[in-house]
């Protein structure tokens, strides 16, 4: 698969009364067609930030996004966001929710055309006998539903997703992450998502990026989750590659984060500079269990 989104030499700096302030420095990364990709760091570390760049919704201070083969220049429908809050209108209910960005996008098909569109998607993340409903009558998972299904409607290019799960009870999470899969599964749309959820990560992941922490947040390491698909939760939890995989994560947010990797000198990003990550860092024994690891986690499950 070709490279379908390409970060090079990604910068973001703002502003501060004490001067410039840069948060990300020297991002890379690029993600392929149909790949489905988490960043994970600590909080403040610029993952956010990242994503709101690719997005359009922040200028890119130094550096370059190639997306499908052209530089993103401001916001798009090529784009759907997914956001923590579901950021969903109040005076409209669910279906004039979703039809808001139909309409700006299918705005040359016939109306009938339009509105199947959005109960299709209402329809898929659960939310068919909901459509009337003004978020005020939703509850947070039923809205971050609603903010789902407005985002899979417009058809876009890539997803990007800022937490979306981070507000909900642990329930509602798990059974949004299922839905989610399940729609991502349909047409493998190119994922960029944003948490801080371990588990998660592994659960949803192709390829998981572990940013180092700020100021100058970078990619610091590249874990590649090689479960097979479809995947169901019960399977990853009896495969002793999960908490190998788990440990690697853990250990890196712990005790690698604060470590900035050494790069080589290179001249500015431009349009044509396709500049990859850093490569994944390989596992000793992939498909073998670290018996620490593993013994410290059963360790805390069995003690909360």
């Amino acid at each position: 698969m070709s490279h379908f989104l390409e970060l090079s030499r990604l910068h973001k700096t703002f502003p501060t009364p004490k001067g410039p302030l840069t948060v990300v420095k020297d991002f890379d990364l690029s993600v392929r067609k149909g790949e489905f990709v988490t960043l994970i760091g600590h909080s403040g570390c610029g993952k956010s930030t990242v994503l709101s760049m690719i997005a359009g919704l922040a200028d890119v201070s130094e550096g370059v996004i190639i997306l499908a083969g052209k530089e993103v220049i401001g916001a798009g429908p090529d784009r759907g966001v997914v956001f923590q809050a579901p950021c969903l209108l109040p005076w409209l209910n669910a279906f004039e929710n979703v039809m808001l960005g139909i309409d700006q996008v299918y705005y040359t098909a016939g109306s009938v055309e339009r509105r199947q569109i959005a109960e299709y998607y209402l329809t898929l993340v659960g939310l068919g006998d909901a459509m009337e409903k003004r978020p005020a009558e939703l509850s947070q998972g039923m809205r971050q539903r609603c903010g789902i299904a407005r985002a899979f409607a417009l058809q876009p290019k890539m997803l990007l997703l800022d937490e979306p799960f981070g507000m909900l009870d642990s329930l509602t999470r798990y059974e949004l992450q299922e839905v989610l899969l399940d729609l991502w599964q349909r047409d493998q749309k190119t994922a960029l998502m944003v948490t801080h959820d371990v588990d998660e990560a592994l659960f949803l992941s192709d390829r998981i990026v572990m940013m180092t922490d700020g100021p100058e947040a970078t990619v610091g390491d590249i874990l590649t989750v090689d479960f097979p698909r479809p995947r169901t939760r019960k399977q990853l939890l009896e495969d002793p590659h999960y908490y190998e995989l788990r440990e690697h994560l853990i250990t890196f947010l712990e005790e690698r984060s604060h470590h900035r990797p050494v790069r080589a000198t290179r001249p500015p990003a431009g349009p044509g500079d396709a500049t990859a990550a850093p490569a994944p860092v390989p596992l000793s024994g992939s498909r073998k269990t670290t018996t620490s690891g593993l013994r410290r986690f059963l360790t805390a499950a069995l003690t909360t």
